[in-house]
């Protein structure tokens, strides 16, 4: 009995001695620190990293013992959600039974919800934080995870975020201030935190809240780079650093392509928080700036919360584990690309692999069975949950005369159409009907495709036209509308350096937007498409 006690004790007390050990952080400069703090600073490292173990063991068996009896964890997570609710609409004795939840609550369509102007129900949360277990799990064992996957990223003083906010879902608060925030204090302007991060030339880890966002990161270092280096030298916001200056300076001569290696030798992983629309940018930063380094998220994040979570950093095709708990998730079952709009949903347990399903979420905020238009493929089950691969969004669907080109199909051919465009490199890209910008007057209807390309200045109206070549090799339906006229090609604009950052900021200021974390790819507002336009340089 008393060793039982002491074992549930000993988190306590290690966390107790962790806080009254004052606090250090590794200096930026190759300076020698006495013994007794760089004693000190391993300690805490030590601690902490002692109470994020059990506490992730801890949320492993309550992930297993959820996972392996996922249709009453999924029971629970629907009652607290009735529970929570601050608009009810059903009793929580109703949630036993689905049929009379179901009727209760008809499916809504994310798109006419979010843009009600009275309506902030489905958008994502606007700290850098979110709530819940689901949360809370993905940050404990995606750092476990990804100290097995890369055991020196978590070293002291190896990792720290380029952006000003996290990727890890949760906040660790004392642990983690002494494990993997320790070198990063709270910086707002991302201008400073990226300053901060290029003093740090022993980093392991890189992390920045989405691949977009590390993406512009990366486009803002060449543009103010010789501006960050001054700073560097001459100690502006931080002591002088006059080597670490020259190192930037030496490092952005070369180019983009390896640019991360090169600012920081060490660096092994890349930590970015999936979302919609992500896979482009770590494509890109993966060929460019970050080559030759693995990515890692430790979440996929959509409208209401984490909904699936990874662990395991060694796989590169993003697999997720459908959490059971809150937010409430169902399975809304896709055939040929299309919604069975007459098929019931599914729960976690009732997914089949190979399948593929169009999530649907309820929260506790707004008590709405969301159709989120994600669409994953089933891989593997864990327990009784599903392993899923995220495939693409029904609601970034493009159409001007019935057809249908998702997601999906639009990024495979455009990346076709890239591999035949010498020596380009696809940074970004948006697809607009041409309806929202009234370009269609006095010819057919058609797609508007705005490109950000490294590699290539301009392109020949030849190489334009490959992207509708490999758009009707993709869609036969978009063919035979092109064959008979009803729709005509695609129209390929290429827009200057920063065009999709001004975008970007647009969108984060606009109220019904899903940016941050998730980034569409097809417009729907011509306020926002404009924006683009207006940027236009070929």
């Amino acid at each position: 009995m008393l060793l039982l006690l002491l074992l549930l004790l000993l988190p306590l007390l290690l966390l107790v001695l962790l806080l009254l050990l004052p606090k250090f952080t590794l200096p930026e400069e190759h300076v020698s620190l006495p013994t007794r703090v760089v004693w000190i600073i391993n300690l805490q490292h030590f601690l902490a990293w002692k109470v994020v173990s059990w506490a992730a063991a801890w949320q492993q068996q309550r992930l297993d013992q959820s996972t392996l009896h996922g249709d009453e964890s999924q029971q629970q997570a629907l009652a607290w959600c009735l529970q929570k609710s601050r608009e009810p609409r059903c009793s929580p004795q109703e949630a036993t039974d689905m049929n009379a939840f179901r009727n209760h609550l008809p499916l809504t369509n994310p798109s006419q919800a979010a843009e009600e102007e009275n309506e902030a129900h489905l958008l994502p949360p606007t700290s850098n934080q979110y709530s819940g277990e689901a949360s809370l799990q993905a940050t404990l064992l995606g750092l476990i995870a990804l100290n097995k996957a890369h055991p020196e990223a978590l070293a002291p003083g190896g990792i720290m975020c380029v952006t000003p906010i996290s990727p890890w879902p949760s906040t660790l608060f004392w642990p983690g201030i002494f494990l993997t925030w320790a070198r990063a204090p709270k910086i707002t302007d991302p201008k400073i935190q990226l300053l901060a991060t290029l003093r740090c030339p022993e980093l392991r880890a890189l992390e920045a809240r989405t691949a977009v966002e590390l993406l512009d990161t990366f486009s803002d270092l060449e543009v103010m780079g010789e501006e960050l280096a001054e700073m560097i030298a001459t100690g502006s916001l931080f002591r002088p650093f006059p080597s670490r200056a020259a190192e930037l300076r030496e490092a952005l001569k070369q180019g983009s392509q390896g640019l991360a290696l090169r600012l920081w030798p060490k660096l092994q992983v890349v930590v970015t928080l999936d979302a919609g629309g992500q896979a482009e940018a770590v494509a890109a930063l993966g060929a460019l700036w970050c080559r030759g380094l693995a990515f890692f998220s430790p979440a996929y994040a959509a409208s209401g919360g984490v909904i699936g979570l990874n662990f395991w950093p060694e796989k590169h095709q993003g697999l997720y584990l459908l959490h059971p708990g809150p937010p409430f998730i169902e399975l809304l079952p896709i055939k040929e690309g299309t919604q069975e709009e007459t098929a019931p949903t599914l729960l976690l347990s009732e997914a089949q692999r190979g399948k593929e399903y169009e999530l649907v979420l309820t929260d506790h905020i707004s008590l709405t069975r969301c159709r989120l238009g994600d669409v994953v493929q089933v891989v593997s089950t864990y327990n009784q949950c599903p392993v899923v691969r995220f495939m693409y969004r029904l609601d970034q669907t493009l159409s001007v005369r019935g057809e249908i080109t998702n997601e999906k199909i639009f990024s495979e051919a455009l990346a076709q159409a890239v591999r035949l465009w010498p020596g380009a490199k696809l940074l970004d890209h948006l697809c607009v009907e041409s309806s929202i910008l009234d370009s269609a007057e006095g010819s057919a209807p058609h797609y508007e495709v705005f490109l950000e390309l490294r590699g290539l200045r301009n392109l020949s109206e030849r190489n334009r036209e490959k992207l509708d070549h490999c758009l009707q090799e993709a869609s036969p339906y978009y063919k035979s509308l092109r064959f008979r006229g009803s729709v005509g090609p695609a129209k390929v604009h290429l827009v200057g350096p920063g065009a999709f950052q001004a975008l970007r900021a647009a969108m984060a200021s606009c109220p019904s937007s899903s940016y941050p974390p998730s980034m569409p790819r097809v417009l729907r507002h011509r306020h926002l498409a404009q924006v683009l336009q207006r940027r236009v340089v070929s």
